[in-house]
C-alpha cells in the first residue's frame, strides 16, 4: 500500500510526510491534508538568492540569527509542515531549529508566489501562518515587483505593500533592498 492510500480518509501526520520517498516535489501538510507542488521555475530562485543574500549578510552574518531557504521542513503542529522559500529564525528561538527541522513558530516566512498556484500561499499558507502566530509573513509577487508584508497583530494579519524597500517589523528590523531584487 502506497503512502496516499494509507492516508486516504484521515488525516496526515509527521510519520507519514516523513515517510514519503524522494520524488524531487515539494510536499507539504496542512491541516492533515496533503498537497503536493512541482520544483519552482529558476525566477523564482533567483529572487529567492537575491533576498536571502540581503537577509543573510544583515542577520546570520551577523549573529542575530539564522536565514534558511527551501527545502526546509517547517513543523508547526504534528498535523502541518510546509516548505517555506526562505524561513527567518532569531537567536532567540534558536530553540526551534533541530538538525532535521524546524520545528516551531519562527520569527519571519517568505514565501514567493508561483504562478501555477497563487492560491496556496496567498489564501492556504497565509491562513496556516496567521493561525499559528507567526508573527511576520512576506509574500514576494516576482512578476508584479512587489512584496505584500503581513504583520501579526492582535491575532490577525495586518498588510501593506512594498515595492522599493522592505524593513522587516518584527526585530532585528533588517530591510532589504527591492531594487537589487528583481
Amino acid at each position: 500500500m502506497s503512502i496516499i492510500e494509507k492516508n486516504v480518509g484521515s488525516r496526515w501526520d509527521y510519520a507519514a510526510y516523513a515517510a514519503i520517498p524522494p520524488d524531487g516535489k515539494r510536499h507539504e501538510i496542512i491541516h492533515g491534508e496533503h498537497f503536493v507542488n512541482p520544483a519552482p521555475n529558476l525566477y523564482h530562485q533567483e529572487v529567492s538568492r537575491h533576498i536571502q543574500f540581503q537577509l543573510y549578510t544583515q542577520i546570520e552574518l551577523t549573529g542575530l540569527g539564522k536565514v534558511i531557504n527551501a527545502p526546509v521542513d517547517l513543523q508547526l503542529s504534528n498535523h502541518d509542515i510546509v516548505q517555506p522559500d526562505l524561513v527567518i529564525v532569531t537567536k532567540e528561538r534558536k530553540h526551534i531549529l533541530t538538525p532535521t527541522k524546524i520545528k516551531g513558530v519562527p520569527d519571519l516566512v517568505v514565501e514567493i508566489l508561483s504562478p501555477s498556484n497563487p492560491d496556496h500561499d496567498l489564501r492556504t499558507k497565509r491562513q496556516l501562518y496567521e493561525s499559528s502566530a507567526i508573527p511576520e509573513y512576506w509574500i514576494v509577487l516576482p512578476e508584479e515587483h512587489q512584496i505584500l508584508q503581513l504583520l501579526l497583530v492582535n491575532g490577525q494579519y495586518s498588510e501593506s505593500i512594498e515595492t522599493e524597500s522592505i524593513t522587516m517589523k518584527v526585530a532585528p528590523h533588517v530591510t532589504v533592498d527591492l531594487t537589487r531584487v528583481w
